[in-house]
Formats: structure tokens, sequence, C-alpha cells
């Protein structure tokens, strides 16, 4: 059955990217995907229906990139709906064993490609006066763990962006979600999907015991990313969609308890907020 809403996917090459691209495809949406390889993508993706996937090639990191790519999917289907970025990587290390150029490379990535694509999906958007926006952060955007600094600042600043977009849009008829991924089984553990520091401290040890455990999980995962899919395609056809969602029971049970420990941190500190105060 041929469905009327066209999606725009990036990152769509593996993981939960590719599952949503793939369940669309056969639930008879029309998808516009982006990868840096393409033939890498055409392969993953597999035989679809002609004339309802777009794979696109494209550089998350130079606007004019996405900017072209958007165009195209535009002047392909007439119409994009919803939005999800999904690309990103993972990146470990204390912030002192982090150069400059690694830091820099996940920002652009996880946070400047995510705004490159809202730019250039909104015109479309305020112009049909509806859309939906998927920005695919994850739990450490608002619980994190030790020994992943920058990759929290980058999906701590996706969750912030949401938010504040989702305010900016709503008297256009446009939706924006969050989702705070919690562990699932895609190849986010794996070399291509994560950058461990190049230098090593040996003081910060029980940070690379971490990280080793964190690698060594891969498999072990509690999330489907098969359901995530299926999740997100839910909520595009929701008339309400939350704003935030932790997904995965992991995901949620970090974020239960780190607002727990908020709620503690500021009643225990309730006297000294108030102090600043005029009287």
């Amino acid at each position: 059955m041929q469905q009327t809403k066209v999606w725009y996917v990036t990152g769509a090459s593996k993981g939960l990217g590719l599952a949503l691209v793939r369940k669309l495809v056969k639930r008879g949406y029309r998808v516009a995907a982006t990868s840096r390889n393409i033939e890498d993508l055409k392969q993953a993706v597999g035989k679809v229906p002609e004339g309802q996937f777009l794979p696109l090639a494209v550089d998350l990191t130079q606007a004019a990139s996405v900017q072209t790519s958007v165009n195209k999917t535009y002047e392909q289907f007439g119409r994009i709906d919803v939005a999800v970025n999904n690309a990103g990587y993972g990146i470990g290390g204390a912030i002192e064993e982090l150069s400059q150029e690694e830091i820099m490379a996940n920002f652009e990535v996880n946070v400047f490609g995510p705004v490159h694509v809202i730019q250039s999906v909104l015109p479309y958007m305020r112009k049909a006066r509806s859309g939906h926006i998927f920005n695919i952060a994850s739990i450490a955007g608002f619980a994190p763990h030790m020994g992943w600094s920058v990759y929290a600042a980058t999906k701590f600043s996706l969750m912030g962006l949401t938010e504040v977009l989702a305010q900016d849009v709503m008297s256009l008829g446009i939706k924006v979600t969050a989702v705070a991924p919690g562990g699932f089984r895609t190849q986010f553990n794996k070399a291509d999907s994560l950058v461990l520091s190049a230098n090593k401290i040996e003081d910060y040890s029980e940070i690379h015991s971490g990280h080793n455990q964190f690698v060594a999980a891969d498999g072990k995962q509690l999330g489907d990313p098969e359901r995530a899919a299926e999740v997100l395609i839910d909520l595009a056809e929701s008339p309400h969609p939350p704003v935030q969602l932790f997904l995965g029971s992991d995901a949620y049970r970090r974020a239960s308890e780190k607002l727990i420990q908020l709620h503690e941190q500021l009643e225990a500190n309730k006297d000294i907020s108030f102090r600043t105060d005029f009287n």
C-alpha cells in the first residue's frame, strides 16, 4: 500500500537508520536516505520498487551538501513530511586526552549535521504547515556516564536544541521529538561508529577500563533496532508525539535515577539558590 508521507533519513546505511528505511519501504512510504557512501547504502537497503527510494551521498558536515540532498528529495517526491537526524557516532576519552580535531569532528557530525538538516527542511515544512523532525540523541544527553564528556556534550546540545525548536515551530504545525535511546544492538559499539581518544593518559585508567567494557558489551544490549524503527513510524502518525522520549528500559531507568538525583540536589541547595535574589 502506497503511503503518502515522505521521509528523509540520515545515517541510513547501518543500525537504526537502516532498520527504519527498510521498514518504511516495506510499508509503502517514499524514502530519501543519506550516507557518506551511496553504494554501501544501496547495497544495504536492497531492491526497492522504482520511484519509492532515493539514495543520496551526503556530507553532513557541509551545509551545501545537505541542502542539495533536501532539494533533490523535494524535487523527486514533491514534499518532505518527516526528517530523521539519525547519523552520529560516539567518542570516548577524558577531556584532557581528546584533541581539538577529535572534539570538533564529533560536534560537526552530531550537532551541526542535524542543524544543517533542520535548516534545510524547515522551509518546506513551513510552507506545508506540517511536518515532524526526529533528532536521535542519547540517554547520554541526559544521564551520561564517566569517560564520555564530549559525546555527552553533543547529545545534551541536541536535546536542548530539540526542546526549544519544538516550541518555536509548534504554531506552524510542525512537531519535533528528541529520541534518547539506551543501548541498542547496532554497530554503535564497533570501530566504524565509535572513536576512542588516540592519546591515552595513564591516570585515567578507570575510564579506559570502562571503555573496554562498553566495547565488550556489543551484541548484548537490550534494545532491538527493529522495534525502535516501529516506534518512530508510529510516533510520526501520532497527533501528539512527545518532545522527549527515552527509548529502552535501560534509558528509562537511567533517566528516572537522574531525576531523583536532580530533585535531591535542588532541595539540598535551595537556600543557596534563593540567596542571590534581591530582598
